[in-house]
């Protein structure tokens, strides 16, 4: 056995910190060429793919992308409820995917919290408030006494902005934003150093959002809590995230800090989130050209992509040729203008998925028009055709008159071969007469 497996095999807690990488900074979590699939042989759906990424300590990773990307999959992973087809997940340099020693799960349990999407879904409508959030106090004995445990439910439910006196209600009897602030409170009491938020605020009302992530960046000062906080909307991921990784279809394909990202969006599909980020001004929304993303910009089927670093602790999913066409867009310095804002004034052009769409368009209403909806050019109007050729000869100008030319072509070969047959079977009728009488 290597000295690594029996240091793993050794490892039933977690230590004080984690490693450091190479500019000091602690790796908290770190996910290693992970995979993540769904279903078995040819249903098998494969969910996540080779995605790689570490989260230091403090800090808040957003991870983003459209509704299906795997990013709650992703954070799910880490909590230990997806298993991982392929690679590792790492927690302060220990593993914690996979099967693992009993009392290393119950320190990750402890350490790693999560605030889920859904907070009507994520709490049980028959227990109290008091109990949602004392569970994980009896589940890991963190009270002295049952003094203790009050003490600390009614502390932690204050500092989430609710009173004491709401700990004997039950969740339905609470708003959106309130019965989300007890999933934080659930959270929270916990102590823990990483917090999985899986779109926290995506199922509140606007108004409350704000308070929502003022309230979790309170708790981050305060507790020195990091987060792997998972979104969809990039107008709140800029500025709550230290750093912000996208991922498309399972795969990561962008990593950078904050800044660095909006200024250089650098692939594609990065490009195309930022640019559909709505404008507060609705005359500049108006005039906005949105970028669309085409995967089949990529050319894959000899030089093969990797996930490369090109410099300023920016990391891109591309092949050889892109990553440099990237690093030298990122040497440039010049930030990369991700929105269009047309010309007003300006004749209107079309940009290339809109004249994509139209032609479209146009080529269904000529499809329509050449073909309309019944003029399918059914096997049976060969086989009516051919059982009654004159009928079926009949059905063709019929057909014909008004355009459905599938049909007619169909009641013609089928009339056609009909009369073929007959013809076939009358000369060899009359071949038989002559026989007979000679």
């Amino acid at each position: 056995m290597s000295q690594e497996k029996a240091n793993e095999v050794r490892a039933t807690i977690l230590p004080e910190h984690g490693p450091l990488d190479e500019n000091g900074r602690e790796i908290l979590l770190s996910l290693k060429n992970v995979d993540i699939t769904f279903g078995k042989g040819d249903s098998a759906v494969r969910a996540v793919q080779d995605a790689s990424f570490d989260i230091y300590k403090g800090e808040t990773f957003s991870l983003v992308g459209e509704s299906g990307s795997g990013k709650t999959t992703v954070g799910r992973a880490v909590i230990r409820v997806n298993p991982l087809a392929a690679g590792e997940i790492q927690y302060k340099g220990v593993r914690i995917s996979g099967k693992i020693p009993h009392a290393l799960d119950r320190e990750v349990i402890r350490n790693i919290q999560m605030v889920f999407q859904d907070p009507a879904a994520s709490l049980n409508e028959r227990a109290t408030v008091d109990y949602i959030i004392s569970e994980g106090l009896y589940n890991f004995h963190l009270f002295k006494n049952e003094a203790d445990r009050v003490r600390k439910v009614e502390t932690m439910i204050e500092e989430v902005g609710l009173l004491p006196e709401h700990l004997t209600r039950y969740p339905h009897e609470f708003s959106g934003g309130q019965r989300q602030r007890i999933g934080i409170a659930r959270a929270m009491v916990m102590e823990p150093e990483l917090v999985v938020a899986d779109e926290p605020i995506s199922a509140l009302d606007v108004s409350i959002r704000a308070q929502v992530l003022n309230l979790m960046k309170k708790f981050q000062e305060e507790k020195q809590l990091t987060y792997l906080f998972i979104a969809h909307d990039l107008s709140v991921v800029r500025f709550i995230s230290d750093r912000i990784g996208v991922i498309y279809k399972g795969r990561i394909v962008e990593v950078a800090e904050a800044d660095e990202l909006f200024n250089f969006p650098l692939h594609p599909y990065t490009h195309s989130l930022i640019s559909a980020i709505p404008i507060p001004d609705p005359e500049l929304e108006k005039n906005k050209v949105l970028f669309t993303y085409d995967p089949s910009v990529h050319d894959y089927s000899e030089d093969k992509p990797e996930f490369a670093c090109i410099g300023h602790g920016h990391y891109v999913y591309g092949n050889k040729k892109e990553i440099a066409e990237y690093k030298a867009i990122r040497d440039a310095g010049v930030p990369v203008k991700p929105i269009t804002i047309r010309d007003p004034n300006a004749p209107a052009e079309p940009s290339a998925s809109e004249a994509s769409l139209k032609a479209a368009e146009a080529a269904a209403e000529e499809d329509f028009y050449i073909h309309p909806a019944h003029d399918t050019g059914s096997i049976w109007y060969k086989v009516f055709s051919f059982l009654l050729p004159l009928l079926g000869l009949i059905a063709m100008a019929v057909f014909s008159r008004f355009r459905h030319t599938r049909n007619a072509k169909a009641c013609k070969s089928g009339a056609i071969a009909g009369l073929i047959f007959l013809a076939v079977v009358l000369v060899l009728f009359l071949l038989l007469i002559v026989l007979a009488v000679v």
